[in-house]
């Protein structure tokens, strides 16, 4: 079976279709987080370990970080992006003992990665572009890392399946040229949104099984962009990601974290309640007022689609006797529950 092996100092990661579904957590990244963004160009990285910890907490297996700042002090990532590449990675790697992923568009911030990276880190990404090729594969070799591929070449990114599909194939093939295995190369087809294509989901199960079957890589995947644009986002995911499993998905970048509930939320629900005559006591617990209306929790926790994920590597035999399903979903022991044995309450006894 194709295994991809990914280290930390100590820990091990591997990406395989007997393998659980491996969880990328991807929250370290400042694009499209402004406040992020404004902290790394300040050097404040409490965000960054914040997301750390919060991400393996919650159970992602390896964490991708991304340090793509454009700063406002000086807009050449050239300079800029490879010393506080080397910065963010010191820093998870000292925080948390799991294997990461080194992810730029930038070639010195993925060779400046390698060089500080313990273990065996995945590199992200190269493509089928020949600038891109000729850069990232003998990175790629040199250091005896995997890599994401990612199926777009100098024409852009097809709809065509069949022309992603060829793309992947030129990347496989030309890693080999530099003798870097199959089984190091994990290929992302590129989910297209489901809102704009209504195929879209067809379209990337098929490919994942041709992607296994004929070029026998692991792959991976942008979870959320399934759901770009639409309503009740995390409904399409946690439907998307065992379906992509099922159909031989073994690895995602997402988000394993559901967010807490922001105050202005809380405050919104209390006043709808209010309008409506419910009143609410002043002294009631906040964390239980958002579980009994809904909203969630004031604590960061892992999301809906780590739960899915876990049904569906327990339903795919990939979690032995449903061991990490139990251990996620078995309520904390109360003292004094009576758990330790004996009768609990004022029941009957069954009469001989």
């Amino acid at each position: 079976m194709t295994r991809t092996i990914i280290e930390s100092k100590t820990k091990t990661a591997i990406i395989g279709f007997d393998q659980p579904f491996c969880v990328i957590g991807e929250r370290i990244n400042p694009t499209g987080r402004k406040k992020l963004a404004a902290e790394l160009e300040a050097g404040d990285f409490s965000t960054v370990e914040k997301d750390a910890l919060a991400q393996v907490a919650a159970g992602a297996t390896v964490l991708d970080i991304n340090a793509g700042v454009v700063y406002n002090s000086n807009p050449n990532p050239n300079e800029t992006e490879p010393p506080l590449m080397r910065r963010m990675l010191e820093l998870v790697q000292g925080l948390v003992d799991v294997p990461l992923c080194i992810d730029s568009s930038v070639p010195a911030a993925l060779e400046e990665g390698l060089k500080v990276t313990e273990g065996r880190p995945l590199l992200n990404s190269v493509t089928g572009e020949e600038e891109r090729l000729e850069f990232v594969l003998p990175l790629v070799k040199k250091y005896n890392v995997p890599v994401v591929a990612i199926s777009n070449d100098d024409t852009g990114i097809s709809e065509d399946p069949d022309v992603r599909f060829e793309v992947a194939k030129k990347i496989v093939q030309r890693a080999a040229d530099f003798g870097i295995p199959a089984h190091d190369i994990v290929v992302d087809p590129l989910v297209m949104p489901i809102g704009a294509m209504g195929t879209a989901g067809l379209q990337v199960f098929a490919l994942v099984r041709r992607l296994r079957e004929e070029l026998g890589v692991n792959t991976t995947c942008g979870a959320s962009n399934i759901s770009f644009g639409l309503p009740n986002r995390h409904g399409i995911n946690n439907a998307f990601l065992p379906m992509a499993i099922t159909a031989g998905m073994t690895s995602a970048i997402m988000n394993p974290i559901a967010l807490p509930v922001p105050m202005s939320k809380i405050e919104e629900k209390k006043l709808a309640l209010a309008e409506a005559g419910i009143i609410v006591p002043d002294d009631m617990d906040l964390e239980l007022f958002c579980q009994l209306t809904g909203l969630g929790s004031t604590k960061a926790r892992a999301g809906s689609e780590l739960e899915a994920i876990r049904a569906a590597n327990f339903l795919m035999n990939n979690d032995p006797s449903g061991a990490e399903w139990i251990r996620a979903n078995r309520a904390p022991a109360v003292e004094g529950d009576g758990s330790r044995g004996g009768r609990v309450g004022g029941g009957r006894r069954r009469r001989g």
